[in-house]
């Protein structure tokens, strides 16, 4: 998912796609790439998990799906938590280790 994420065209397409549920080629429309380029992010998208495809007739629309999103926040906030202990502990260790001035 973080790779999908990494690329800053994926991230427009899904800051798109979550306002409104939108065709690769609605989308292409909006961006200075190809449609088939397009295609192609939406899929990398998609295969991460942050999107769902639905096929009405021809016409494919690509929607948001939000859980992935959430899991990968919840897990930055844990890691985030864990980090904040780890530097506390530090910086108190660093400060009993410092000589005190007179």
């Amino acid at each position: 998912m973080f790779g999908a994420l990494a690329d800053a065209t994926r991230r427009r397409l899904l800051t798109e796609i979550s306002a409104q549920p939108s065709t690769a080629t609605e989308l292409a429309g909006e961006l200075p790439i190809s449609r088939q380029a397009v295609v192609k992010h939406l899929s990398a998208l998609a295969d991460a998990g942050l999107l769902e495809r639905e096929r009405a007739g021809r016409e494919v629309r690509y929607h948001v799906t939000p859980a992935p999103l959430s899991d990968a926040v919840s897990w930055m906030a844990d890691v985030g938590s864990q980090w904040d202990d780890r530097l506390a502990a530090l910086s108190r260790t660093v400060s009993r280790g410092r000589p005190r001035s007179a």
